[in-house]
This record gives structure tokens, C-alpha cells and sequence, in this order.
């Protein structure tokens, strides 16, 4: 299939890859075209803001939990009826998950999508020096098409004009554009990053407004287009999560009604698992723990996936119907997966506030960051995996959630130190720091789903 696409990629993070990314990603839509939003990677925050830019749901390509076999068909599958793919990077160019040499690295991507990398500079210390830089990333793998670059963070014309003048003698790759330094749009962070759009509502419409104003003012997008469009046709079939459901023994019949958590305080979720719900014959409903108070009518299931509910932590425990509804829905024995965020929200309290008390055990904010892929293997029957499932995840946190008792655990895996497990499983309840792209394991979404059609309907309340 024939998808003009680019990947924008950057030496280090801190670079602005998701300014320019981003920016690219709104200015190109301005112009009317439809834009298929990427992020190579687990992150779950940026894709909020190509979403913004775009208007279609913002997609991951991780090629170490779904697979380096599926980032072509995932991109085909997010791309259909676009106009252009853009793809935003994830850290430095050729860094890729610790100890397995490119895999999952920005280039990698890159490569398994035969697509021109644009890389994005920041200029703001250099002048000719830039030229070596760009000749070293250049050249360093030679299946890597840099196609172009973005100057990022200029000072002044005179300062662009130095940069221009030692990329056209130094490094044989031609310069897009240039981005003038601005503060009008910065994103604001905190303890795991940017602030994810959904938080922001108006204020994160501005940014991304202004991103692409700014990239629009200093990038040439037709040069921009026609690098993407030179990018050759791929031979892949899209994903179809109906062709991998069915792979499975799927779907199941009765239309189990699933609610999904989302809204400010739960708002990382990859788009293909309610995808894979839905193709395994569920009905996917929302549900907002800070605005519901109960369940939607009929919940058969229930997913909470990732997000911040540190931050919300008082809003949700004021919630108490919802609260008790989650306990009583999993109480009855109804299939209940929660990652990350969705585990604090069912411990019995997080940082002293009561929450809905699932599980037997207290979550509080901790000093130390927890990051890093993961091969995990199930310890235990639970709605998501049976044990012996091997999986690849992704772990992101700054909170603890202590057991009060000895639970089942979730997941094992080994570390430099020796075994580790870490979360609670059982029967009808999954809980796990671990973030699961389900892409990459097909058959959780139709388990839960056999789970979910096996058991009555939930009332409201």
C-alpha cells in the first residue's frame, strides 16, 4: 500500500522532536489534508497532542510489545483514508530498549517502514558544528534514509544562516526549515512528563495551535510532503483486529457490555485494545470515574487502564457510588483489568483517601521513577492471561502499592538481582503496574471478553 509517510526523529531527547512533530502534524492538517498521527514507543502522552493536531486517534508503533512484524500493518491500519503519515520518534535516533541493540529505536521503526527520517536539531549552543553532528547520524547506519532537516530553537537570521551555510558543505542533507526559539509553546511537565492534553482542554487546543503555526512559519511543507511522498509503497496488509480475534477462536457471542475508564485521570489507553474488545465482541462503553457515578447499564466488564490518578486522588474518592459500584461489580465475580493507574484505583487507598478497595492493599506517591520494558511471564489464571502467558510490557510509575496480604501475583520476570514478581491476579480481577499494548497479545482482549459473556450484567449503581 502506497502511504506517504515520514518519521521525525531527533540526536537526544530534549531536542523538540514533539513541538516539531506535533507542529507538523497541525499545519499539515490546516492545510486539509488528513493526517494519520504515530508515536514510535510505549508513550501515551504525546499521541493526546497529535490527536489534537489531527483529529484522529493518536497511535503507538512499538516494535518490542507488538512485534517488529506488526509496525507496518499497525501504521497501515492507522493510516487508512490519510493524505500523509507522520511519525514522531522516541528518545534519540538509535536508542533502542537496553540490551537489545535497535530494537524498538526510532531508526528501527524507521526502517521497518522504509520511511525518510526528518531529523530535528536543536541549534541553540552550535553553528558549523551542527554539520558534523548531522554527517555522524547520516552515515552511521546506512539502511537509515535521513531525508532532511529541521533546525530547531534558531536565534536569529544570522544564526540560521551559519547553520544553512555548514549543512550545505558538510553534510549532503538538506535543510527543511528552521524554528525560531518561542515560549509560547512550551507544554508543562511534572513527575512523569508532559501534562496530557486531556488535562488541559482549551489551554492544550492553544499549544497545538501554536505548535503548528510555529512550524508552519519556519518549515517547508511542500518540501515536507515530498519527502513523505517518496517513501515506496509497503507490502504489508493493514492490522485487522477482526483477522487477529478470529486467529484467536474468536469472537464470542451475547454483545457483553465492557466499560472502558477514561477522562482526565485515566486517559492513557492504546486505541487498538478497544479496537480488540470490540472486534472480539463486546460492546466497548465509557465510563469517567471523576464524573460517573455509576456503571453504565449492563457492565459485564470493566477495564481502567493508565493515567494519573495521583493527581485526582481526592475527586476520586469523593466519588464514593462509583467507588462501590467497582467493588460490587468485582465482588459478583465480573472480569475487572487494571494497569498501572487502574491498580492504584483499586487498592483500598492512595496517598491516605480511600479508593475502591479491590484489592487489600495501599498505593502512595514514591521517590523513585520505575521505568523500563519488561518480559514477564503470567504467575497465575486471571481475565487477561492464563499462567505461563509470556508478555512484553512497559512499566512508568512514581507510586508503590503495597499488599497488606500475600496475593497472587500478576507477573514474574527477571532482573539483575534475580526472579521479581509484581501485581495481583486472580479469577476475575487483574491488577499490574505493567502497561500491555494488546496488539501484541491478541488473545487478552478476547479472554476478557469469554469472561465477561460468562458472567450476568452488572445493574447501575
Amino acid at each position: 500500500m502506497d502511504v506517504p509517510r515520514i518519521v521525525v526523529a531527533a540526536p537526544a531527547s530534549g531536542s523538540g522532536k514533539t513541538t516539531v512533530a506535533t507542529g507538523l502534524m497541525a499545519a499539515l492538517a490546516a492545510r486539509g489534508l488528513a493526517v494519520s498521527p504515530h508515536k514510535a514507543g510505549p508513550d501515551y502522552i504525546d499521541p493526546g497532542y497529535h490527536a489534537l493536531a489531527t483529529g484522529r486517534p493518536g497511535r503507538n508503533l512499538d516494535a518490542f510489545l507488538c512485534g517488529p512484524e506488526r509496525i507496518a500493518p499497525l501504521l497501515l491500519h492507522g493510516a487508512a483514508g490519510a493524505d500523509v503519515a507522520v511519525v514522531e520518534g522516541v528518545m534519540g535516533l538509535f536508542d533502542g530498549a537496553a540490551g537489545h541493540g535497535e530494537l524498538a529505536s526510532t531508526a528501527h521503526v524507521a526502517k521497518l517502514l522504509r520511511a525518510p527520517v526528518v531529523l530535528v536539531v536543536d541549534a541553540s549552543a552550535q553553528s558549523r558544528s551542527v554539520a558534523a553532528l548531522v554527517h555522524g547520524f547520516a552515515s552511521w547506519d546506512p539502511e537509515v534514509r535521513l531525508g532532511g532537516v529541521v533546525l530547531n530553537r534558531v536565534a536569529s537570521d544570522r544564526h540560521e544562516e551559519l547553520l544553512r551555510e555548514a549543512l550545505e558543505e558538510g553534510s549532503g542533507v538538506p535543510v527543511l526549515g528552521a524554528v525560531r526559539r518561542s515560549g509560547a509553546v512550551a507544554t508543562p511537565s511534572r513527575h512523569l512528563g508532559l501534562v496530557p492534553a486531556a488535562e488541559r482542554d482549551a489551554e492544550a487546543v492553544r499549544a497545538v495551535r501554536d505548535m503548528g503555526a510555529l512550524v508552519a512559519a519556519g518549515v517547508d511543507l511542500d518540501a515536507v510532503l515530498a519527502l513523505a511522498r517518496s517513501a515506496p509503497p509497503l507490502p504489508d496488509a493493514p492490522w485487522d483486529p477482526a483477522a487477529e480475534t478470529a486467529a484467536a477462536g474468536g469472537p464470542v457471542a451475547g454483545r457483553p457490555r465492557i466499560a472502558l475508564a477514561g477522562g482526565a485521570a485515566f486517559s492513557f489507553s492504546y486505541a487498538e485494545n478497544a479496537e480488540l474488545l470490540a472486534a472480539a465482541g463486546a460492546e466497548v462503553v465509557p465510563v469517567d470515574p471523576l464524573r460517573d457515578e455509576a456503571l453504565p447499564e449492563g457492565t459485564a466488564g470493566l477495564v481502567v487502564g493508565g493515567g494519573f490518578p495521583e493527581v485526582y486522588a481526592a475527586e476520586l474518592s469523593a466519588n464514593g457510588p462509583l467507588r462501590r459500584a467497582v467493588a460490587a461489580l468485582a465482588a459478583s465475580g465480573a472480569p475487572v483489568a487494571a494497569e498501572c493507574a487502574g491498580l492504584l484505583y483499586l487498592a483500598r487507598s492512595l496517598d491516605g483517601l480511600p479508593m475502591c478497595g479491590v484489592l487489600d492493599a495501599e498505593a502512595r506517591m514514591g521517590g523513585r521513577l520505575v521505568l523500563g520494558y519488561r518480559e514477564a511471564v503470567a504467575l497465575g489464571d486471571g481475565p487477561l492471561a492464563e499462567t505461563g502467558t509470556r508478555v512484553r510490557g512497559h512499566e512508568f510509575h512514581r507510586t508503590v502499592c503495597t499488599p497488606a496480604a500475600g496475593p497472587s501475583p500478576a507477573w514474574g520476570w527477571r532482573t539483575r538481582s534475580g526472579p521479581s514478581t509484581e501485581g495481583f491476579t486472580g479469577p476475575s480481577v487483574h491488577a499490574s503496574y505493567l502497561h500491555l499494548h494488546w496488539a501484541g497479545v491478541p488473545g487478552a482482549a478476547l479472554r476478557l471478553a469469554r469472561h465477561a459473556a460468562a458472567r450476568p450484567a452488572h445493574g447501575p449503581g
